[in-house]
């Protein structure tokens, strides 16, 4: 078994069947291949001078460029028809979904004067009612799909996109699929629409009035007096602890100067969590303030807490050039990066004004909307006036300071293992998002270097700075998909199986359709240890090519060579490497990794892509398209107060903040692994699968343990 991404057919069967590689036909270059997909995007059928002129160019038969365009042409009508299935499928299930739904909640309705069923209905008119509306909507759902054949050819909802690299989907069967299931019984997983990489519950769609508006605009401007007094005020509004050096918040100060009418401080399962800090980051002001102010940007910024993010609609767009003024209402979902801690929803307002020249500040505060969502989040968060002062500095640096202050209300308690990080404030706290916001920084830094620091950074291996963007850009879309796939996003619903601790694995399981992956069936599974080490010394096991063989249980103990290498910061853990195993015959697979370490912890994230299409990430081109299906490791301090002593530090040269020392030398540590079960959407998961990855995860988490001389149990 082997796991990851990549592209399949004939290259991948030879990859997993020795006997079968002997087969292998010819196979154009990467670069013939490019030349074949950008003519085939402008002109699907070439004319014979056209395929006379590619012939000469990339020196090869007509009769073969003929045959390609034929291949590329049947192939394409094949994915199109696939997709259209699937999507009629998935339209008849939820209808009869619905169906079943509407029925069953006819039947247990109750008359509210005598507690009996409804006197006045017909369950057979209601079952005619649900039919009539049922056929209504496939009518309406044919002629809206017909309308749009009449422009586009196909039915626009149903339109697949268009992948320009010529690269199928990596199927690593597990055992055996279908309704019977061969290999073993099917079990009762949801398949899940959609990818890994995008939150399937929408955010509540508000409808705002005037009223509303002018509502909104006197909630953030007194949220912006507030933030001002928390960032610029100490004593007593703020204390430093005597264990750790961090700004506590004075509670009956705050309550004194900020007196709230309707507050729940009575309420025994509210807790409130509040931070400060401020460091110096690579960037100047005004272009933080345009990523902190664009949705899309700000998951950009923060890619390892910021699950999803939407601008839901924008109350004042303020000044242009400077966003003083600008007011935004906003959805984001935040994350630790581990299974066991759900995900945090809210809707808030986003602010800026423009202090004075060279000085922003941008206040968050909640605006709670009541919401009818079937998947219910598993804690209330609130967010109390917070946000950050940007201010400018010499040389394109910027120093912000940080203040987070949220009431969370948890239905269920915190696990055991994260239950020190989360309720001392660090998980999402201040300090947090600030280390976060300087490693991002530098690594945009390291995008915009020159070309002559491009050449001695990379060893000459990657060709050019545009080479050196498409790499980085195709390692941050493995790690934004790394990320959701082990997030409690309402999306995933996690299953947990007995295992080697207390913990279990946890999977889950998708249908994977976006462009970017394979096409199929994807089971994602987790489990988080802790351990007695420091997540410093953790991280550089993990980093340390030669340590590889002792935790990488699909590399049979094979070493790895780095052969290229990209620095995205000050820190040597920062950086984007390209691996090949040694001692193996798949010569043709390398490893693309990014590992990234800071104050609050560390990522190590990897996937297996084919030679050709790092090759063409290499020379520049468009990444968007190269499948990946990533696993990999995160750190984080524990946050124990028996464990705060000395240790490593894991710090920027522009982190002024506290280091993973500081909050803990104990670790947690998340295993994650993403494998493609089958490439058949409609495929169900079986026990054998389930059995596979159980023992993957158990071995790798066994055989880190024994090499860095921890207990098994």
């Amino acid at each position: 078994m082997e796991y990851g991404g990549g592209d399949g057919g004939d290259h991948h069967d030879a990859f997993f069947d020795p006997q079968r590689r002997k087969k292998r036909y010819h196979r154009h270059t990467a670069h013939q291949i490019q030349k074949l997909e950008a003519m085939f995007k402008e002109c699907p059928h070439p004319d014979e001078k056209q395929r006379l002129q590619l012939s000469r160019e990339l020196g090869l038969a007509p009769r073969q460029i003929k045959f390609w365009f034929q291949n590329r042409r049947t192939q394409m009508k094949a994915q199109h028809e696939r997709a259209d299935n699937c999507s009629l499928r998935a339209e008849n299930d939820k209808i009869r979904c619905e169906n079943i739904a509407i029925r069953e909640a006819l039947r247990n309705v109750i008359c509210p004067s005598c507690g009996g069923p409804p006197v006045n209905e017909d369950s057979y008119f209601d079952e005619q009612k649900l039919r009539m509306e049922n056929s209504q909507l496939k009518e309406e759902l044919d002629r809206i799909s017909s309308i749009a054949a009449k422009y586009i050819g196909r039915p626009i909802s149903q339109l697949p996109p268009v992948q320009p690299i010529n690269i199928s989907s990596l199927d690593l069967s597990m055992g055996s699929f279908g309704g019977q299931g061969i290999g073993g019984p099917s079990l009762d997983l949801d398949l899940l629409p959609g990818s890994s990489s995008v939150v399937p519950s929408l955010p509540f769609q508000p409808c705002l009035s005037d009223m509303d508006k002018s509502l909104m605009t006197d909630i953030a401007a007194r949220a912006m007096e507030e933030l001002l007094r928390l960032v610029q005020t100490n004593e007593p509004l703020w204390m430093k602890s005597a264990t750790d050096g961090r700004d506590a918040l004075d509670f009956e100060s705050y309550e004194r100067i900020f007196p709230r009418a309707n507050s729940n401080l009575k309420n025994p399962h509210l807790r409130i969590e509040a931070s400060r800090d401020s460091g110096v980051v690579i960037m100047n002001g005004l272009s933080l303030v345009d990523m902190f102010m664009d949705s899309n940007k700000w998951v950009e910024l923060f890619p390892t807490i910021v699950l999803v993010a939407k601008t839901l609609e924008v109350i004042s767009s303020g000044m242009l050039g400077s966003h003083s003024g600008s007011l935004q209402l906003m959805y984001e979902e935040l994350q630790v990066l581990s299974s066991l801690v759900p995900t945090r929803e809210f809707y808030f307002l986003r602010y800026c004004q423009q202090i004075e020249q060279g000085l922003w500040a941008i206040v968050d505060v909640s605006y709670d909307f009541p919401r009818g969502n079937q998947f219910a989040s598993e804690s209330r968060c609130h967010r109390l006036p917070s946000g950050c002062l940007i201010q400018d500095m010499p040389n394109g640096y910027s120093k912000v300071t940080w203040v987070e202050h949220v009431e969370i209300e948890d239905k269920n308690p915190t696990h055991r293992l994260y239950r020190d990080l989360i309720h001392s404030g660090l998980a999402f706290g201040a300090e947090r998002w600030l280390a976060i916001l300087c490693r991002m920084c530098e690594r945009f830094a390291c995008l915009m270097v020159t070309s002559s620091s491009t050449t001695r950074d990379l060893g000459g291996v990657i060709p050019s700075p545009d080479g050196k963007r498409s790499m980085m850009k195709l390692a941050q879309r493995m790690v934004n998909n790394f990320c959701a796939s082990i997030s409690t996003s309402n999306g995933h619903r996690w299953t947990t199986l007995s295992g080697m601790n207390e913990v279990g694995v946890r999977v889950t399981v998708h249908k994977s359709t976006d462009p970017g992956q394979p096409n199929g069936v994807v089971l994602s599974a987790a489990t988080t240890i802790w351990l007695p080490i420091s997540p410093q010394n953790v991280f550089n096991f993990f980093k340390d090519e030669r340590t590889r063989g002792q935790w990488d249980v699909l590399s049979n103990g094979n070493g790895v060579q780095e052969v290229a290498h990209i620095a995205n910061g000050s820190h040597p853990g920062n950086c984007i490497s390209v691996l090949r195993a040694f001692n193996t015959s798949q010569n043709n697979m390398l490893i693309l990794q990014e590992s990234c370490v800071d104050s609050s912890g560390a990522l190590v994230v990897y996937c297996p892509v084919d030679l050709p299409a790092i090759n063409i990430a290499m020379s520049g081109e468009d990444p968007s398209y190269i499948p990946l299906l990533p696993s990999g490791f995160t750190i984080s301090p524990d946050g124990r107060p028996d464990h705060m002593q000395g240790g490593d530090v894991a710090s920027t040269s522009s982190s002024t903040h506290g280091s993973m020392a500081r909050l803990g030398s104990g670790s947690l540590i998340t295993v994650a692994f993403q494998i493609l079960v089958s490439s058949l959407p409609s495929a169900k998961l079986n026990l054998e699968s389930v059995t596979t990855v159980n023992n993957l995860i158990g071995s790798t988490v066994q055989q880190i343990k024994a090499a860095l001389n921890c207990p098994s149990s």
